[in-house]
């Protein structure tokens, strides 16, 4: 922490995970260890982003969720997101069971506010000194979205379409009312036949093609648009419960959305689709997002300020530029606050610096400060990879940038889940 003091930055995210906050019971939590690291923050002039996950990591050294919420989900395993063939994700919840008591007697959404209340409680001597900022998780990998990646999977190099998550029961249950409400009850009774399976690229399959998808049809508008409101809906009632608790504190609500930049390029934004975000001809697909995000008050987390385009990005019809375009034009049409963080776990080479530099000087409504450079390991400290992450730095203080140079960095991190530094 003081080697990134002194180098000029304003602080840390501290991750904060459910399965490790809550292990046990609903009624005990354990925030000893996240409150020594929150000292040593204080102790060294750092402020301190706070991220509330809700969320497990596949594959990762965080356990998938609290102890007493997978004991309900072995009761009754809808309580999960469910694809087309059965399969569960076992990392978050359904949308759909938000407001229902599955977890012991109680709902997600009363859990998630006596989460923040005891994190606000346990918390309350450092808030506007040393905590400045509160995230907070809505989906898969924290950001708000449904977990369209093969289950199990963190979705790293995945290129695939995806696929919908609408089959466990209560989101049929609610496809259903949905189709009987817009007088179309067959409609309802199923996500779409021809949609594709994870790997399948947009052709493959009925749904997304470009031309006479049924992607176009009236059916179409009538599944993405539910589909899309459920997310927008979810993202809605957990901001609402945060703001019932943090929003007297004086601390920066945000929340993240993804950056799903693969086959953006084609007609149907099908990789977005199955994410939730739904571009019809009426509107942008982030629009109902981002006027969600700004009537609660909550800056958007934009990941993948560092993305380039590659020849596998061109391989899958990917438009970095053009996403973020999108989300920045939804966000300034809805008055919403934006920040940043890079994508991926290794930034190979001082272009991405000049890349992330140039997207935060240039965003509307995005201070340097609300820039988070993520997953910084031990390795990054190193004589190799230190010097290029100070210069990057210091441009974004100074203003200053030499875009001639040309220094290799290597930023792998053996622990994706460590501390990370908040880039000025």
């Amino acid at each position: 922490m003081r080697a990134v003091k002194l180098l000029g930055a304003d602080g840390v995210e501290l991750p904060v995970f459910w399965s490790v906050a809550q292990p046990e019971s609903p009624d005990r939590f354990s925030w000893a260890g996240y409150r020594a690291v929150a000292d040593m923050a204080r102790d060294e002039g750092l402020s301190l982003r706070v991220t509330l996950h809700f969320h497990g990591s596949p594959g990762g050294n965080v356990p998938l969720l609290p102890v007493w919420v997978t004991t309900a989900a072995a009761d009754d395993p809808n309580i999960h997101f469910t694809d087309r063939s059965g399969g569960r994700h076992e990392d978050c919840l359904s949308f759909a069971v938000d407001e229902l008591p599955v977890l012991h007697g109680k709902s997600p959404l009363e859990c998630y506010d006596a989460f923040f209340r005891s994190f606000a409680d346990s918390f309350q001597d450092l808030f506007d000194s040393t905590i400045t900022d509160v995230t907070v998780g809505l989906g898969p990998n924290g950001e708000l979205r449904y977990p369209s990646y093969p289950p199990g999977s963190d979705g790293r190099g995945f290129t695939g379409v995806g696929e919908f998550q609408c089959y466990d029961k209560y989101m049929l249950a609610r496809l259903r009312r949905h189709g009987k409400e817009s007088g179309q009850p067959l409609w309802g009774l199923s996500g779409p036949h021809d949609a594709p399976r994870y790997s399948e690229s947009p052709d493959a399959c009925g749904f997304f093609k470009d031309h006479g998808g049924s992607w176009q049809s009236p059916y179409g508008d009538f599944f993405l648009s539910w589909y899309a409101g459920e997310l927008v809906g979810h993202g809605d009632r957990v901001l609402a419960v945060a703001n019932g608790v943090l929003g007297d504190k004086p601390v920066e609500l945000s929340a993240k959305v993804p950056f799903m930049h693969w086959w953006h390029g084609a007609r149907s934004r099908p990789a977005e689709a199955v994410a939730g975000f739904y571009k019809s001809n009426q509107k942008n697909g982030y629009s109902p997002v981002a006027k969600m995000f700004a009537r609660h008050g909550c800056t958007v987390i934009v990941p993948g300020m560092d993305v380039c385009m590659n020849k596998q990005h061109r391989i899958t019809g990917s438009s970095p530029d053009k996403l973020l375009v999108q989300i920045k034009n939804a966000c300034r049409r809805h008055g919403a606050r934006i920040a940043g963080e890079n994508a991926s776990l290794v930034v190979t080479h001082t272009s991405s610096f000049s890349r992330i530099r140039s997207n935060i000087l240039t965003t509307e409504r995005m201070r340097p400060g609300h820039f988070t450079y993520q997953r910084m390991g031990v390795e990054f400290f190193s004589p190799e990879h230190w010097p290029a992450f100070v210069e990057f730095v210091r441009g974004v203080v100074c203003g200053e940038w030499d875009e001639d140079e040309e220094r290799d960095v290597d930023a792998t991190s053996g622990n994706a889940n460590a501390m990370e530094a908040q880039a000025v």
